[in-house]
C-alpha cells in the first residue's frame, strides 16, 4: 500500500512529521485517491463543509495526540 496520508491543513507539525518518516502528505480534498488513512483535528469537523465525501481509508483524529502516536497509529494500519 502506498505511504499517502491525507491531513487536515492546520496539522502543520503532524504533516512535517509524517513526510520526515517517509510519507506522502495530500489534502483531505485531494481527489489524489490512494490514502492509508485521513488525519483530522476533531470527529466533529466536516472537512471543508464537504458533505458527499466517502473514503474507505481510516480516520483518525489527532486531538491530544502528539505527531508521534499519529505516525504510530498510522503504521498499526499496515
Amino acid at each position: 500500500m502506498a505511504k499517502k496520508v491525507a491531513v487536515e491543513d492546520n496539522l502543520s507539525t503532524i504533516k512535517q512529521a509524517l513526510e520526515k518518516s517517509g510519507y506522502t502528505v495530500v489534502s483531505p480534498t485531494s481527489k489524489d485517491g490512494g490514502i492509508m488513512a485521513c488525519v483530522v483535528m476533531g470527529m466533529d469537523n466536516n472537512l471543508m463543509d464537504i458533505q458527499n465525501t466517502i473514503t474507505k481509508a481510516p480516520v483518525i483524529d489527532a486531538a491530544g495526540m502528539t505527531p508521534e502516536q499519529v505516525i504510530s497509529r498510522i503504521e498499526s494500519l499496515q
